[in-house]
């Protein structure tokens, strides 16, 4: 009875001073996970999001494993540190993290923080709108948080502008044999694979997540050898193939299509991917499917819906683009202080995938 009457008495503890201390906010979009870094992490080095992305990766990147592996989170946890902005006219910049490295975009980190803003009363919150600048790898993203009576009732974004690479290209895959599939930019590069013009044995159900997987990274590595035009027209940095979109029809009245992402290394996201919709309404309106302002349901394999839709078309470099709108909805579920102490072999965490 002492001890428990002790336990009871200390619930706090007294953290070493040489252990490192990092408090985060988690969240989600649908499903998918962002563990929101707001203090602890040393001081970067750089004037915009793409140099302090280069200064994390040389100099930190021991704590994006701390955070994104194995013991402090898995192998499909994503987060995300907060910035200066490029300029002043930027509310903040935004570094994505995942089990990989750093993405460009993330529609549904883009989505969350510019939820947990409101919440956090980072800005001054007022009824209707409430429209946040955001400086990613990719470039500025704006963010409009909608409040009804006090509460939030969903988030749009304007993506980047986001263009099409190609269409109906083919491409040998071992165990699939002929792939037909799309190449397209909505913050990020993806190859887009339609289940009905690709005789594959599986469906988008979350019964077949790892053959989704192993037949999304097999067609990535494919095409990543394959495909050597995947260039953004004005920053190397950005041109990479992130992952495989899967699509297929929904089996849910009133939702357009199903939309699974397979990006990094064997990530699957948990919703319907912001940069992946982004990417698809330029496919979609590259083969006239979709006018402006007509908007799309497009569900992932939780079953959560984001809402995509194409504001503008306009050039950028030698592509025709457009300004994607995606819509969706986020929500907080805990908060963390993380510690790291030098002495724990596995502190810099591990990883099975």
């Amino acid at each position: 009875m002492r001890v428990y009457q002790s336990i009871a008495a200390k619930t706090t503890l007294k953290v070493p001073e040489n252990w490192r201390q990092i408090q985060t906010i988690d969240m989600h979009t649908g499903g998918e996970p962002l563990r929101v870094i707001l203090n602890g992490f040393p001081k970067l080095v750089g004037t915009n999001v793409l140099e302090y992305r280069r200064y994390v990766k040389e100099n930190y990147d021991f704590l994006r494993t701390a955070l994104m592996f194995e013991p402090r989170g898995h192998a499909d946890m994503y987060g995300c540190l907060l910035l200066p902005p490029n300029d002043d006219e930027g509310d903040f910049g935004i570094l994505f993290l995942h089990n990989e490295g750093y993405s460009t975009m993330c529609g549904h980190a883009i989505i969350a923080i510019s939820t947990l803003a409101v919440h956090m009363e980072w800005i001054q919150v007022k009824d209707g709108d409430n429209r946040l600048m955001i400086d990613a790898p990719c470039g500025r993203i704006t963010s409009f948080v909608n409040i009804h009576q006090g509460k939030i009732t969903g988030v749009r974004f304007h993506c980047v502008p986001s263009f099409v690479v190609a269409l109906d290209r083919k491409i040998w895959v071992e165990g699939l044999g002929e792939v037909t599939y799309d190449i397209a930019y909505g913050g990020a590069f993806y190859a887009y694979v339609d289940l009905k013009k690709n005789n594959f044995d599986f469906d988008l159900c979350a019964e077949n997540y790892r053959t989704i997987i192993q037949k999304g990274m097999d067609i990535k590595r494919a095409v990543m050898n394959q495909d050597k035009d995947i260039e953004h027209p004005f920053e190397h940095d950005l041109s990479f193939l992130y992952g495989t979109i899967f699509i297929d029809e929904s089996k849910h009245v009133g939702i357009d299509s199903r939309n699974v992402c397979v990006f990094a290394e064997g990530e699957v996201d948990r919703s319907p991917t912001g940069s992946g919709v982004s990417g698809r309404m330029a496919l979609h309106y590259a083969r006239k499917e979709v006018a402006l302002g007509q908007k799309l349901k497009i569900e992932s394999i939780t079953d959560a819906v984001f809402v995509g839709s194409v504001v503008e078309e306009l050039d950028y470099g030698i592509f025709k683009a457009i300004i994607p709108q995606v819509e969706g909805t986020a929500h907080i579920t805990g908060m963390n202080t993380f510690v790291i102490d030098p002495e724990d072999p596995m502190k810099d965490g591990f990883i099975f995938r």
